[in-house]
């Protein structure tokens, strides 16, 4: 999932159009990869606010979060003090929750991967399952041209024979002039809308302008959503590895 290491360099310049003799297919490759690498790097750190609103409850939550390749990933809650120090470690395919209150370590069996984590609308399963659009999916141009007033390229995307991703499609529209996305849609496998990612709130982050609000719309709850917003966001840091283990969940 995006977010996840979506936290997570936009190059702001103009998209390219295709060099004579240049495949559409390596077109699409080299835009994919400029989208894939929004928010990523080798390593990083991110400070983020996540908003929930469910039928049921709305909260807030701040987090500091660590990130090292696509293996490892840290998130530390900031706020609200009741949670304070909580943490979700992924480390490979592996997925541990340390809880403060009780100062217990749990490990997520495969049973919890598919509940919400941190109560909000995405699950445990997409901390582990980080797709890159460009090795798991096949894709196509399927519009190019002014939308809404915007001129933009629309992307299809289906997943290849052995990528381990469990959606039918997606469909990606980014901004044709500053490689931004601006929405990404996820159908299931009978090929009915799932969710929604809206991206919005160009903001400097890491020294270039990137979307700071990433909204979160489950397509059966359609007044709920999860809405992350980047506080701080640094790539390419020292980040120890030591970071990444049980013993480091204590850590205050």
């Amino acid at each position: 999932m995006k977010f996840l290491c979506l936290l997570l360099a936009l190059c702001i310049s103009t998209l390219p159009v295709a060099a004579e003799g240049e495949t559409e297919a390596a077109r699409s490759h080299d835009i994919l990869n400029r989208v894939d690498d929004l928010w990523r790097g080798e390593s990083s750190f991110a400070v983020v606010s996540m908003r929930v609103k469910t039928a049921h409850y709305t909260r807030t939550m701040r987090m500091e979060g660590w990130s090292k390749g696509k293996e490892k990933t840290l998130f530390r809650v900031l706020e609200p003090l009741r949670e304070k120090g909580t943490v979700t470690l992924k480390s490979g395919n592996n997925i541990y929750t340390y809880l403060p209150k009780t100062d217990r370590t749990i490990r997520l069996t495969s049973g919890m991967m598919m509940g919400s984590w941190m109560g909000s609308h995405l699950t445990n399963d997409d901390l582990v399952k980080e797709a890159r659009l460009e090795e798991d999916y096949d894709a196509v141009i399927s519009f190019e041209g002014l939308r809404d007033g915007r001129n933009i390229i629309e992307f299809t995307l289906t997943p290849k024979p052995e990528a381990p991703v469990v959606w039918g499609k997606l469909l990606l529209t980014i901004l044709a002039d500053g490689y931004t996305p601006l929405e990404e849609r996820y159908y299931d496998e009978d090929m009915q809308l799932a969710r929604t990612f809206i991206f919005s709130d160009m903001k400097m982050l890491a020294g270039r302008m990137r979307p700071a609000t990433l909204r979160v719309l489950p397509a059966d709850k359609p007044d709920e959503y999860t809405e992350f917003i980047y506080e701080q966001l640094k790539l390419n840091i020292p980040v120890s590895d030591a970071m990444f283990t049980k013993a480091s969940l204590k850590r205050r």
